[in-house]
C-alpha cells in the first residue's frame, strides 16, 4: 500500500496519554483504578484511522456507535459517557495505524482498551497491507494485552492494520459486544524504506549531496519520538560477489548512521545500531532491473529505547 511520499523517499510508516507524564516520549495510561500500562513511544502508538465498522446483531444502542471513539488515546470516563465504541454481538472493527506500525518484539506487543462493566471477549487479527490477515490472539476483555510471539508471528514484519471481532459471549446489554476505547501498540515503531539509488552512486557508499539534504529532512519524522533506538539496515541486489555486497551494505549503513548523528548531535536519548544484510534479504527476486532496484535499499527503523527492554528482562 502506498504511503506518504517524502522528497525522494518512499516512507513506510511504522512507532502522550492523559495521565502520568514520563521523561521522554513514553507514557503511562490508566487501565483501571489501580493499574496502568506503559507505551514506550507514547501518543503516536495508537490506531489513527477507521477502515470499517460492522455493527453486530443485536446492535448496541445508538449513542454507543460513534466509530471514531475507538481511535487515538484512551479517554474512557464511565459507562454512561459514550466515549467508546461498542461492536454489537458478533460485530467487527478494522483500524489503521498511519504514523506508526507495530512489530513482534520482546514482551507484550498490543494493548486493547476494552472498557465498560462487562468483560467481553473478542478475536484479534492483524495485517501488513489490509488485505492479508493473520490471527493474533483472543482478548478476554478488560485488561487486554497481546504477545504476538505466542501466535508464532515473525519478528521482522511491520503491521499497520488491526481487526477486532466480538465473540458473542455477552449480547444483552445496552452496549452489546466488546466496548473499545482505544487500540495501542506497545511495541510501536516507525519504519522508513529508502531506495539506495537515491542515496548512493552505483557500488559507492559515500552519500550524494542531495541525499544528505533528504536525510536532514527526516528529522521532522523521527523527532516525534525523543527517546529511541534507531536501527539502520542495508541491503543490496545480487550483482557482484556476496562478500563485496556485505561490505558495501555495511559501509552504506555507516554513512547513513553518521549523517543522522550529525543531524541529531551526540544526543544520549538516541542510540544507533547498524545491521548490514548484503544480498541475503531481497524483497523480490533479482531477475529484472526494476526488481534489483527495489532490493537496493536502506531501512531506518525507530524502535522503543533499549532501557525499556532491559526493564522487561529485569522483571
Amino acid at each position: 500500500m502506498l504511503r506518504s511520499v517524502f522528497l525522494l523517499f518512499t516512507m513506510l510508516f511504522v512507532s502522550e496519554g492523559f495521565l502520568f507524564a514520563q521523561k521522554g516520549t513514553g507514557k503511562l495510561y490508566r487501565i483501571d483504578r489501580y493499574e496502568s500500562i506503559y507505551l514506550p513511544l507514547g501518543k503516536i502508538s495508537f490506531a489513527d484511522t477507521l477502515i470499517e465498522y460492522k455493527v453486530g446483531s443485536p446492535p448496541p444502542i445508538q449513542k454507543y456507535r460513534d466509530s471514531v471513539q475507538c481511535l487515538h488515546e484512551p479517554n474512557y470516563k464511565n459507562y454512561q459517557t459514550p466515549n467508546f465504541l461498542s461492536l454489537g454481538c458478533g460485530g467487527s472493527l478494522t483500524v489503521e495505524f498511519t504514523d506508526n506500525g507495530f512489530m513482534n518484539l520482546p514482551g507484550d506487543d498490543l494493548y486493547l482498551f476494552e472498557v465498560g462493566p462487562s468483560k467481553e471477549p473478542a478475536k484479534v487479527e492483524i495485517s501488513q497491507n489490509g488485505i492479508d490477515w493473520i490471527y493474533a490472539g483472543k482478548i478476554a476483555g478488560g485488561k487486554s494485552s497481546l504477545d504476538l510471539t505466542k501466535e508464532g508471528i515473525d519478528d521482522e514484519t511491520v503491521f499497520y492494520f488491526l481487526r477486532i471481532t466480538d465473540l458473542k459471549d455477552l449480547c444483552k446489554s445496552k452496549s452489546a459486544g466488546a466496548d473499545i476505547d482505544a487500540i495501542g501498540a506497545i511495541n510501536s515503531v516507525i519504519k522508513l524504506t529508502i531506495n539506495a539509488d537515491v542515496l548512493f552512486d552505483v557500488a559507492k557508499y559515500e552519500l550524494k549531496e542531495n541525499a544528505k539534504q533528504g536525510l536532514d529532512s527526516l528529522w521532522k519524522t523521527i523527532q516525534k519520538v525523543n527517546k529511541a533506538t534507531i536501527l539502520v539496515e542495508g541491503h543490496t541486489d545480487s550483482e557482484g560477489d556476496e562478500a563485496s555486497n556485505m561490505t558495501l551494505s555495511e559501509n552504506r549503513c555507516i554513512s547513513v548512521k553518521d549523517r543522522l548523528i550529525e543531524i541529531f548531535g551526540e544526543n544520549p536519548l538516541y542510540e544507533f545500531e547498524i545491521k548490514p544484510y548484503g544480498e541475503s534479504k531481497p524483497r523480490v527476486p533479482n531477475d529484472t532491473e526494476d526488481n534489483k532496484q527495489r532490493n537496493r535499499r536502506v531501512e531506518i527503523t525507530v524502535l522503543p529505547p533499549k532501557d525499556y527492554y532491559e526493564s522487561l528482562s529485569r522483571d
